[in-house]
């Protein structure tokens, strides 16, 4: 598909020049005379790549405020600034506030050329990797067969169809983002957007600016993300992390289902589905006044509780499968032969859960080990963990052989009672005893048994 170039000029000449240099190398165009037609086309529809001038009608800086219009709405989009007036402040200034080039008037038709097609190049490639990123999040499934994820995938299916919001609570890493996608793309409102702010990653004085947008004394808008995801469904993670005053802005909103911009003066009416998430308690951050009640009672309509993977460790196979084959498949690489029940993985503490999982899959995959020794030796220098046998090697040498066993089959039962997700049959089969011989063991062990 062509590059669509937007030419700002207020110079009828330049803007031919352009518009014919442009179209004759194969790149569609669309044209504006003045600031508030350059406006209006940006707000139309983003272009590809945007040359501006920097002095149109409206004064000396024109182009830097279309330019920082552009920036609010897509950083990705380069925006080469062109100036008949142009000094090295000028340049410095364009260059602080995102342009991708600065060239003065008379300029080089080859030299721009070559500007624009290296800035279409880079367009490009930065929409690629987007695209890459969201189809390799977004194709992910919620994995495994314990009671926590099955009850998840249950709830996801009765809520999807529901316009409830949703408090989603568990450690980092765990999977809050993923279950939040599969929310929205089951909902009614999958068709729209899906917009996410993360409280832990804003200045604290951008939280209203992000959250509400803003209108500037040139007319420029600058959307928040309660205008981005209108429609849609707009996931707040990390919510506990949002300031007090900005959280009972958050409740008027939910309440009169409305809003102004920063320096606005017009309602803004809004239909969002609100999904929460966060890794700390909110009744703790309640207590300790960290959080506003009232406002965690609105958020908390329905509420999904991940565990982290380390409880969960029938998941943890399931998952090493899920991602060797997915992870091969997306980098176009040779599937790994990963052992799903490698002691190492499943005695892993998994501080960072699914993601630090994940990661060293995906690791692993780029290293490509072509023995299975190779990917042991990875797996242990990655996680530096100890695994069963030296642990217990280490624990028992002080103490008497029978305690020293006791706390043997303690731990190796818990850890292949977790695996098996609690099935004592499927346990009893794979440590070789009867059933009923091992519900004894358990019960003299004093491990409690879950169904």
């Amino acid at each position: 598909m062509s590059a669509e170039i937007l030419i700002v000029d207020d110079n009828a000449d330049i803007r031919n020049i352009l518009n014919d240099l442009i179209l004759d190398h194969g790149y569609k165009t669309r044209v504006a005379a003045n600031f508030n037609q350059a406006l209006s086309e940006i707000d139309k529809k983003l272009p590809d790549v945007a040359i501006l001038d920097v002095k149109l009608d409206k004064g000396d800086n024109d182009g830097i405020e279309l330019l920082s219009h552009i920036k609010t709405k897509n950083k990705d989009v380069p925006v080469i600034v062109i100036s008949g007036h142009a000094n090295i402040e000028m340049a410095v200034k364009s260059l602080k506030h995102g342009a991708f080039e600065f060239i003065e008037k008379p300029f080089d038709q080859e030299r721009l050329l070559n500007f624009v097609n290296r800035a279409v190049e880079n367009y490009n490639l930065k929409r690629q990797n987007r695209e890459y990123e969201t189809k390799l999040f977004s194709s992910y499934d919620l994995i495994g067969d314990s009671k926590n994820i099955s009850s998840i995938k249950d709830q996801i299916q009765k809520i999807s169809i529901t316009e409830s919001r949703v408090f989603i609570n568990g450690p980092s890493g765990s999977g809050k983002e993923l279950i939040a996608r599969k929310i929205h793309k089951q909902s009614k409102r999958n068709k729209k957007a899906f917009v996410i702010l993360n409280g832990a990653l804003l200045d604290s004085e951008k939280y209203e600016l992000e959250l509400f947008g803003e209108e500037k004394d040139n007319g420029i808008i600058s959307y928040g993300a309660l205008e981005k995801a209108n429609k849609g469904t707009l996931l707040i993670d990390q919510v506990s992390e949002i300031p007090l005053d900005i959280q009972s802005k958050i409740l008027r909103v939910l309440i009169d289902q409305k809003f102004k911009r920063i320096n606005g003066n017009t309602d803004i009416n809004v239909d969002v589905r609100l999904i929460c998430a966060s890794n700390k308690n909110l009744k703790n951050e309640i207590e300790i006044g960290n959080f506003r009640e009232d406002l965690y009672h609105r958020l908390n309509v329905f509420e999904i509780n991940i565990e982290p993977l380390n409880q969960r460790i029938s998941d943890i196979p399931l998952l090493i499968k899920y991602f060797s084959r997915k992870i091969a498949e997306n980098y176009n690489l040779k599937e790994l032969d990963i052992d799903e029940n490698n002691t190492y993985l499943l005695n892993h503490t998994w501080p960072g859960n699914v993601r630090e999982l994940r990661n060293l899959i995906e690791r692993i995959a780029i290293l490509q080990p072509d023995t299975k020794d190779k990917i042991s030796n990875i797996i242990k220098e990655s996680l530096k963990t100890d695994n069963l046998s030296e642990k217990i090697t280490e624990n028992s040498l002080s103490v008497p052989l029978k305690e020293a066993r006791e706390k043997f089959e303690k731990e190796y039962l818990s850890i292949q009672l977790k695996k098996f997700n609690g099935n004592i049959s499927k346990t009893a089969s794979f440590v070789g005893m009867e059933r009923s011989a091992l519900h004894r063991k358990l019960k003299g062990l004093g491990i409690k048994e879950f169904n």
